[in-house]
């Protein structure tokens, strides 16, 4: 996420815009969501957004988004009994689970619920791999779900997303490329856009009416881009990225409350005067880290150790034609709000489910590479065809986002305009899993978690 900075007076020489009676202002520019009735197809909603047939990135107001929580447990089969308690170590055979899928779709039915949730599986701790069996088996926390009152699915219990069955499959297909270019996304003005408010900025002698102003600022930035690298901009993978990207801004910049304690909005750490950042553009984005992965002695045992998701922090510089150049470096506040961030994702991650959903997306990503950097299938024995897309299996389709408007509001605050223009999600997922040590640990949980042979695909 990017904060463009514009300074007022003589904090901003290169614009030209001068100080009247000291009074100054923030310009705070976000992506603005509008409403749709086609929000409710539940094949275009994700995370409260969903996007129209043009490519345009819209929002549903809290009437739809009820509407949609009551289609979505309408829909919702009850749980399996035995799938219902929370779980410690929920193990799921990515064998069984294909032969699940297979089944069904031999006999023409709809993907069970159990299937497309997998299992309820909120987290992988371990991967484990079962020559013998012919077999990967995932492993961790998992439980029952339910439908939250804003259409997310999560767990009965802790609140917390479930994976999905579709975030699996773009992962596995999508992570030998990924090693080439890290999955991504970004919401970005252009640089005819920043140029364009550069000049109207300069001809602004007093903030006159906010809202005139403010919608003069819109106009002049025009329509933000998106882009996403790595992943199909059609998949829900790329939607939870977009979505979170989009919630991590209107948080930053205040446009709504944060729905946790400790995470004032980046505004108020703001300095309220002097000449403050000039033209230097606080960006942040999401990525995951891990500790170095704990691997046994043979390699067919993997441990995911010390997950979590940061916020990262530098700033940019702004240069007078609109181009945006890097500095290595990164403002106090900024970092003080990355911080914040990380600090309180794990809390924010049930709060508001789309970040708990773009962490499930991490950590497929991250298993995906481990999968395919060290040939776990050919240690297997098995190639996984229906999973990884060798045997037709498609996964869900949205239209794809390609932007979204801006919007923006004005306060008195320091010496500068503030404009926030862009954000970020960053998934490199094959730095993660290049860090390894080794040790038995993983090993002696393997021999606990092997395959039976009457289990089924799933198992506590």
């Amino acid at each position: 996420m990017r904060t463009h900075e514009l300074p007022v007076g003589r904090a901003a020489r290169f614009l030209g815009v001068p100080l009247t009676m000291g009074l100054c202002a923030l310009a705070l520019i976000s992506p603005v969501l509008a409403q749709d009735d086609r929000f409710l197809d539940r094949r275009r909603g994700v995370g409260g957004i969903y996007t129209d047939a043009e490519g345009h990135l819209r929002d549903a107001q809290v009437d739809h988004v009820g509407a949609l929580a009551r289609l979505r447990a309408g829909a919702l089969a009850p749980v399996p009994a035995e799938l219902g308690a929370p779980a410690a170590t929920r193990r799921v055979s990515l064998r069984g689970l294909e032969a699940a899928v297979r089944e069904a779709l031999e006999a023409g039915r709809e993907l069970p619920d159990e299937v497309r949730y997998l299992a309820g599986l909120q987290q992988i701790r371990y991967v484990l791999v079962y020559p013998e069996h012919e077999d990967i088996v995932l492993v961790g926390p998992g439980e029952g779900w339910k439908v939250d009152a804003r259409g997310n699915i999560v767990g009965v219990t802790t609140g917390r997303p479930v994976m999905l069955l579709d975030d699996l499959l773009v992962a596995l297909r999508t992570a030998r490329g990924a090693a080439r270019e890290p999955i991504s996304c970004s919401i970005d003005p252009t640089a005819e856009g920043l140029q364009r408010l550069r000049a109207h900025v300069s001809r602004l002698q007093t903030i006159g009416n906010p809202a005139r102003t403010a919608r003069g600022i819109e106009q002049a930035l025009g329509p933000q881009q998106i882009r996403i690298t790595g992943v199909p901009p059609t998949s829900h993978f790329a939607r939870v990225m977009v979505a979170a990207d989009y919630r991590m801004k209107r948080l930053a910049m205040g446009f709504e409350p944060s729905p946790v304690a400790g995470l004032p909005s980046f505004l108020s750490m703001v300095p309220a005067t002097g000449r403050g950042m000039s033209n230097m553009l606080p960006r942040w984005w999401l990525e995951p880290e891990y500790d170095p992965l704990l691997r046994d002695p043979d390699g067919l045992a993997w441990e995911l150790r010390g997950a979590r998701v940061v916020a990262m922090t530098e700033e940019d510089f702004l240069t007078a034609t609109g181009a945006v150049e890097q500095t290595g470096k990164a403002s106090p506040a900024a970092e003080r709000w990355a911080a914040n961030m990380t600090e309180q994702f794990d809390e924010l991650a049930v709060a508001e489910p789309i970040f708990g959903q773009l962490r499930n997306c991490m950590e497929l990503a991250v298993v995906a590479a481990l999968i395919v950097k060290e040939d776990l299938t050919a240690k297997a024995g098995y190639s996984l065809p229906l999973l990884t897309g060798a045997e037709h299996l498609q996964p869900e389709e949205f239209f794809a986002p390609r932007q979204v408007d801006t919007q923006a509001s004005l306060m008195r605050r320091g010496r500068n305009w503030v404009i926030s223009a862009s954000g970020g999600v960053l998934v490199n997922s094959w730095a993660v899993v290049d860090r390894v040590e080794s040790g038995e640990a993983p090993a002696r949980v393997r021999a606990e978690a092997a395959p039976g042979e009457t289990a089924g695909w799933w198992r506590n």
